[in-house]
């Protein structure tokens, strides 16, 4: 039992591991800190020791992250490619391509499970032990609770999708009114786009200053837009990458569409403001009726019943 407990706690104690490295938000890759150190230890001329430099580096990157990464590695040779492009494409749609790739992914996925159903489990032994519960009972609770862990990260990864479409979908007729802006000044459309990059710090800013990059590497302006909106899925950035595509095709007025989608933009984002507020009565329709309207009839009602009940009227 002792060793049952010891060795749960090592899978929940590498599962919140995992989850730290997985929501951590680095601004460089794994290697390029070592490389920068590198790079200036060569600028000044002093003599490099690669050991002390790798060891330098913190704990997770020496050996947790190397661990995740091979564990994921390794349960991708048993997974299907549907699945394994399913997960890299919604990394893309939230944002978290840089941070995780689909091998540690899976690493989160089975730890996480592994953790949800050892701590269900310990609970269940403490439980069982008092209450006489059946062996089998405990295998089908722990059974469900370990494959609700497996998908925990899932649902966190669809939550940071949702958010970060509504965080672009909120900022896009505020940016195109800046593209508008910049484009009228006299700007190219690229310049305008890294103004806003420059602008803001959001989910927006961060995906313009992607497709700029992408475009001065040498790709094409429409694979670099066509790319954009395909990594944020959105039915409001795809009306408007096709109509500046369509513009820079047909040589219509690129201000004057970027000021007409800014006006599309903003109809539909009040649109979905109307729409939120329209559904809240109904979302707040179950806390009043098991939670406000109870307590309501308790504050109200229980000083009559007291002195009903003092007054002996049901004999007492």
């Amino acid at each position: 039992m002792v060793g049952i407990i010891i060795f749960i706690g090592v899978i929940l104690v590498a599962a919140a591991i995992l989850v730290v490295i997985g929501i951590r938000n680095p601004q460089t890759s794994d290697n390029q800190a070592l490389f920068d150190r590198l790079d200036e230890f060569t600028q000044s001329g002093v003599q490099v020791d690669l050991e002390k430099l790798e060891m330098a580096q913190p704990f997770t990157e020496r050996v947790i992250y190397p661990i995740a990464r091979k564990l994921g590695e390794f349960t991708m040779k048993f997974t299907p490619q549907n699945w394994l492009t399913n997960i890299s494409r919604k990394l893309e749609l939230a944002g978290s391509s840089s941070k995780l790739d689909p091998s540690l992914f899976l690493a989160m996925q089975f730890v996480s499970a592994l953790g949800f159903g050892g701590l269900f489990f310990l609970l269940m032994k403490v439980i069982g032990s008092n209450s006489n519960m059946p062996p089998g009972r405990i295998f089908l609770f722990t059974a469900a609770i370990t494959i609700l862990g497996f998908f925990f990260p899932q649902y966190q990864l669809s939550s940071s999708i949702t958010k970060r479409q509504k965080s672009i979908r909120k900022s896009l007729p505020d940016a195109l009114d800046l593209l508008t802006i910049c484009v009228e000044a006299g700007l190219g459309f690229d310049a305008a786009m890294a103004k806003v990059a420059e602008k803001w710090e959001d989910q927006l800013s961060m995906a313009f200053a992607r497709a700029i990059q992408e475009i001065q590497l040498g790709k094409l302006r429409r694979e670099a837009l066509h790319d954009m909106q395909a990594n944020i899925g959105l039915s409001e950035m795809t009306s408007f990458v096709a109509a500046v595509i369509q513009s820079e095709q047909l040589g219509v007025s690129m201000a004057k569409v970027l000021r007409i989608q800014a006006d599309q933009m903003r109809i539909k984002r009040r649109q979905i403001a109307e729409e939120e507020a329209h559904k809240a009565p109904i979302k707040m329709l179950v806390p009043m009726a098991f939670l406000i309207f109870p307590s309501i009839l308790i504050v109200l009602m229980a000083p009559a019943i007291m002195q009903i009940l003092k007054s002996g009227a049901f004999g007492g």
